[in-house]
């Protein structure tokens, strides 16, 4: 390991890039950037850059696929292979088809399923550039996509992750802290409905530092809901401001 992150946390109590333990990176959000997309969201997290796009409510292909009683929603999350330092291969790694199920899973909870009976949504995730948290940014972009699509949601799903980084808790983990760090907790969160849609942990914690990261990621993301609204408004402002 190098020099540079033998220490993840310096005698200030900041982080590699500057951050206290509890601060999220910087966060800009976009809505509606693909004109070709029933719904689309743009977010960049720190180095993060992620595009996600939403086609439908439409016609299942195969036909069997379909379901009497509710709508197909189907999730796709690519990374490119210009996203990473080492060139990835554009063939989807068993990383990303479980990145696929886990961002499909964390926004279903917050549609109206049942609305559209026979009927599929594509959610497509495209990371530009990598930086640690990939699966929350894009959990917090296809939200936004959906909604930009007009799908009946009970809640916005907000994403975050937090962890543990020499001894401490800490939010929003980057690539280092990530891949050096000693456990990693990403959450996504519905906060309307207080419901939570993903909890998963990778490192080892004990009970109370897991119930100390748990709390710190859904305060992450009461704050990231709060930046997916404001793009939100943003986006139909501005179109109310060129149709008058």
């Amino acid at each position: 390991m190098s020099q540079k992150i033998e220490k993840l946390i310096d005698k200030k109590g900041l982080r590699l890039d500057g951050r206290k333990p509890d601060e999220l990176r910087p966060i800009k959000i976009e809505v509606g950037v693909l004109s070709n997309a029933d719904g689309s969201a743009y977010i960049e997290q720190g180095k993060n850059k992620i595009l996600a796009a939403v086609y439908g409510p439409k016609e299942v292909h195969p036909k069997h696929m379909a379901l009497p009683d509710r709508m197909v929603l189907r999730c796709r999350y690519h990374m490119a292979p210009f996203s990473v330092q080492e060139r990835k291969s554009p063939a989807p790694s068993r990383r990303e088809i479980e990145l696929s199920k886990v961002i499909r899973e964390a926004v279903e909870p917050a549609i109206f399923m049942e609305y559209y009976p026979r009927t599929a949504i594509d959610v497509f995730v495209e990371v530009l550039q990598a930086d640690g948290s990939t699966r929350c940014a894009s959990i917090t972009a296809a939200s936004l996509a959906l909604a930009d699509a007009g799908i009946p949601m009970r809640d916005l799903v907000a994403a975050c992750s937090a962890g543990k980084v020499d001894d401490a808790i800490v939010l929003d983990l980057m690539d280092t802290e990530d891949k050096v760090g000693s456990a990693d907790v990403p959450v996504a969160f519905m906060p309307n409905l207080g419901v939570i849609t993903l909890l998963q942990m990778d490192g080892i914690l004990t009970p109370e530092e897991f119930e100390k990261a748990v709390n710190l990621a859904i305060e992450g993301c009461k704050k990231i809901y709060a930046l997916q609204k404001e793009a939100l408004r943003a986006k139909y402002l501005s179109v109310k401001e060129v149709e008058e």
